[in-house]
């Protein structure tokens, strides 16, 4: 997956809100030397242990602390057996520009967010069990975790959820926490690898064309293999229906200030082998 995983901006929903008025928000100055990376300096060569979170020089060293304090534990409006860490107006996540993310550590916060297809695709997991059950289930992007935990909820053996941002790995272990159910949360990116998982799902992963193509060129081969592949999609500029096949429709409840409207028509596709 690129660094910028998913090109639209939480921009257009953000207002002014002062860095000084998020809560219980703890943030400490680092000064690495020129010659050592901000991120190396602080986890070290051997990885994440640290679980301190760094960018232009900040680090916000309780990241589970400031997810509690900056959203609210509610239910997932298309499948409401599923509760996360939301931010939404109430919150001051909420109200925060990609500038002001930045000047205080943080990356934009996808993982704050119960994106259209990973509802549609938690949705039709959830109607449809034996898709997963007693398999392991690699939920790729997975933001939130919300399609891991459906996957999980349905019964599936194993779940790996996997997302290129170092608070996602922490949201999903909470959100899998508030659900009920084991996962296994990782950073990093999966593209290229294959692990023999049984199924592979994937939610609002067609923001971009670099993206979609690394995506596809990925998952192609794993679904010509005789994977499951599903593709959950409000219908974004990129989307290669091409090489898909249409399984179901859902009018999804979203939020008008990320989608600009307030249902959206989204559908789960299989990946053709």
């Amino acid at each position: 997956m690129a660094a910028s995983r998913r090109s639209i901006s939480i921009r257009s929903i953000s207002r002014s809100f002062t860095a000084s008025a998020w809560p219980r928000t703890r943030r400490r100055a680092v000064r690495p030397s020129r010659s050592e990376p901000c991120a190396q300096r602080i986890f070290g060569k051997a990885g994440l242990a640290a679980r301190l979170f760094c960018l232009r020089g900040l680090v916000i060293d309780d990241p589970a602390g400031f997810i509690r304090a900056n959203t609210r534990l509610l239910a997932v409006p298309h499948a409401p057996e599923i509760r996360l860490h939301l931010a939404d107006e109430a919150t001051a996540l909420w109200q925060k520009t990609e500038d002001e993310l930045g000047e205080i550590g943080l990356p934009p916060p996808f993982w704050a967010f119960a994106w259209a297809g990973g509802q549609a695709l938690a949705r039709y997991v959830m109607d449809n069990p034996d898709l997963v059950r007693g398999k392991t289930v690699l939920d790729v992007a997975t933001g939130s975790g919300l399609v891991a935990i459906a996957a999980a909820k349905a019964g599936a053996r194993a779940v790996i959820a996997v997302d290129i941002d170092d608070f996602a790995e922490v949201a999903v272990g909470m959100n899998a926490g508030a659900n009920g159910v084991a996962i296994t949360a990782r950073t990093g990116d999966p593209t290229g690898s294959d692990e023999g998982w049984d199924v592979i799902l994937a939610g609002d992963i067609c923001y971009q064309r670099d993206m979609t193509d690394a995506m596809t060129a990925w998952l192609g081969p794993l679904a010509a293999s005789g994977r499951t592949v599903l593709i959950g999609d409000p219908g974004r500029t990129y989307l290669p229906r091409e090489r898909l096949t249409k399984l179901a429709e859902y009018q999804v409840p979203v939020t008008r200030a990320l989608e600009d409207m307030e249902v959206k028509r989204t559908s789960v596709w299989s990946l053709d082998r």
